[in-house]
Parts: structure tokens; sequence; C-alpha cells
């Protein structure tokens, strides 16, 4: 097979480009003049924003670390997505310096007054500090910062030919993402407790962080499969993409389906069966005065709807459908993070304020702008990699 060539400016990444940025100014108008009114919400709604935007860089850093590490064809045709999602990185540590100005409002331990009237709070206090909070959050970001920056400088290196462009010289994207995977699962788990689950300091769950990081895969196998779709009849994509790389895809994305269902379930039951009265608040505040029915809807639309669907070894080759069961699982990762973050605070009537839409839409619009702009600005195949020649001897299945 010929090979394609290098070609960077693809229609549809613009148009994505265009109608992202569009998005993102009036999500963030809307709730910038929010924040005048319910300033609380406003942090809030951010907060649902940042764990969607993060999600998407990290868990596409994640997945293109474990390329690296596997050597899989369905990361070579992918590559190119993770890689642009993983430079969004920056935006998403400007997103959290908002979120230090609003600790008081979100966390309880970042009350003095709070902590000075409560047992709990003063006992985990050597670690839920604000300092502390700050310290951690630098570690957690300068680590994937430097290992997004390693592999993306050198990838590029790949493509001007200056290094991996022998199969032993790909030896130090192996030698960054294997450790760089652990230490990507472990620094999760903290950041998971740090900045959601000690929304509420007294409620714990030891398999909390495993579920933010299955999502985040999840998230980022949702993001390159709708990507590759968008893109598959554009030069040069069209030359390589066929319906075996959707299907393997396809199979990756069910698998983290059952993945996060099967955490997420064991959190419940575990939880449920053991009904202690410091773990059994968080999904009693979840089964009711509305929030019902939002949990009804991710064990239908998170779980068993794309379980269903993708079970269809027919549709996982066809592109366009299986990007549509994509963009439900990115909606519904949303919805999760909504429903993880919002009961934690006391409101009543109708559970889902106005912000808690227009700020991450404002976020995650100005997320895939950047996001558009990296990826349109290189060629969307590393063609020098020495095993891309195993990428088109990829047939369909």
């Amino acid at each position: 097979m010929e090979t394609p060539a290098v070609i960077t400016d693809v229609p549809a990444l613009a148009r994505l480009q265009r109608r992202a940025l569009i998005v993102g100014v009036i999500g963030l108008v809307a709730g910038g003049a929010g924040a005048l009114t319910n300033t609380d919400q406003f942090f809030r709604s951010w907060l649902i924003g940042f764990l969607f935007c993060l999600g998407l860089s990290m868990g596409s850093l994640a997945l293109l670390m474990l390329q690296h590490v596997s050597g899989g064809q369905w990361g070579l045709v992918g590559r190119r997505v993770f890689e642009a999602a993983s430079r969004n990185l920056p935006y998403v540590v400007l997103l959290f310096v908002p979120l230090l100005f609003g600790l008081p409002r979100l966390f309880v331990w970042a009350r003095p007054e709070a902590v000075a009237a409560d047992h709990i709070l003063q006992n985990k206090a050597p670690y839920l500090n604000v300092p502390f909070f700050i310290g951690r959050a630098v570690l957690y970001f300068a680590v994937w910062m430097t290992c997004m920056w390693l592999l993306n400088k050198w990838s590029a290196g790949q493509d001007r030919g200056e290094v991996a462009v022998h199969p032993a010289d790909t030896r130090r994207f192996r030698t960054v993402s294997a450790p760089g995977l652990l230490l990507y699962v472990l620094l999760m788990t903290f950041a998971s407790v740090d900045w959601v689950m000690s929304l509420d300091a007294h409620w714990f769950s030891t398999i909390f962080g495993f579920i933010l990081v299955a999502g985040q895969g999840l998230a980022a196998f949702s993001l390159v499969i709708a990507v590759l779709a968008l893109v598959a009849d554009s030069a040069p994509m069209a030359a390589i993409l066929n319906r075996g790389h959707f299907l393997d895809l396809g199979k990756l994305l069910l698998a983290f389906v059952m993945l996060w269902a099967y955490f997420s379930f064991s959190q419940f039951l575990i939880i449920w069966a053991g009904n202690l009265p410091e773990e059994i608040p968080f999904f009693v505040e979840r089964l009711r005065h509305g929030w019902q029915y939002v949990s009804l809807a991710i064990v239908l639309g998170h779980f068993a709807l794309p379980f269903v669907l993708l079970l269809s070894r027919d549709l996982k080759k066809q592109s366009g459908v299986l990007a549509m069961v994509a963009i439900l699982i990115l909606v519904m990762r949303y919805i999760d993070l909504l429903w993880l973050v919002e009961p934690m605070f006391e409101r009543h009537g109708f559970p889902i304020h106005w912000m808690d839409v227009a700020l991450p839409a404002g976020l995650t619009g100005l997320w895939f702008f950047l996001f558009a702009r990296n990826l349109r600005g290189r060629p969307l195949l590393p063609l020098n990699d020495p095993f891309f020649k195993e990428a088109f001897a990829h047939d369909a299945h």
C-alpha cells in the first residue's frame, strides 16, 4: 500500500474548532454572569467542568502511555488524538487555579471555624489543609506535565526524523510510559480524594480512585473513536483507517464500559451491604430529591445501553454508529461527574442548576477548540514510527 501523504489541515477539524469556540464563549459568558448572583454555585459548576476536561486530557495521556508500552495497532491510528488531548493539560492546570479561590466555599475542611467544631475534621487536618492540598496538586500536575512533555517532544522529533525512527530508539517512550502509568493511577487516586471525595470529608471509599481512573480511560476511548470517525473520510486517514481499526477500538470501549461498571457496582454493593453510617449517606443522597432519576439515567446510559450495543460485532465496524455510542458515553461521563459532585451540597428543589450545564459546556468548548488546534498542527499519522507499517497491514477482521 502506498504511504499516505503528510496532511495536517482537515476541514472537519476546522469546523470542530470553530463550533467549539462558539460554545465555549457562550458558556463562559453565561457562567460568568451567574457568578455575580451565586458565587457558591459558580465554583461547584466550575469544578464539574474542570473534572471533565481533566478526564479527557489525563485519560488520553494514560492511553498514550499504554500504547507506547503495549505497542498495539489501535494506538498507532489514534496516537495523534491522544497526543493532542494530552497537550491540553496546561489548559487544565489553568482551570484548576480559580478553584483555589473557592476552597472555603467548596470544602468544609478549608473553613477554620468548621474544623474547630468537628472532631473528625480535626483528626484529618494533617492531610486536609490548604497548604498541603496545594502542594499535592503541584506535585500531581508536575509529574503529569513531565510525562506529557517528554512523550510529545520525542514524537515531534520522530516526525522530523531526528529521534525514535529505529525500533531500538523507541525504548525512550517505554522508559517514560511504564512508570508513568503507575504514577498516573497512584496520583489520580490521591487527586480523586482531594478534589472530589473530600467535598464530604466524613465519607470515604477505598475504590473511588479506580472509578475515576476507569472513567477517564472510558472518556479518552470515546474521544478517539468520535474524532477518528469524524476524519475517516478525509486524507490521509481515508487511506489507512478501516473497519478493523474501529472494531478494535470498539472492543476496548466495551472493556472499559464493563470495567467502570464493575468498580462502580462494587463500591455500591460493599457500602450498601456494610450499612455503616459513615458510608451509606453517599448513596442515600443520590436516591432521593430527584437524584434517583439521574442515578437511573447513569445505570441505563453509562452501562446498560452501551453494553448491549457494543456487544454487536457489526456495530463496532460501523464508524458512524460507533461514534454515536462514544458521544453518548461522553455525555454520560459529564452526568456522572455532576452526580458525584452536586449531591455533596445541600439543595432544595430541582437538583441541577443551569450553571451546571453552562460552565462545563464553556470549559469543554474551549478544551475542544484547543484540542482541534493541536490536532491540526501536526500530521494525523505518525509516519516515521518504525512500527507504523504494521498498522497498514491491519485488515478488517
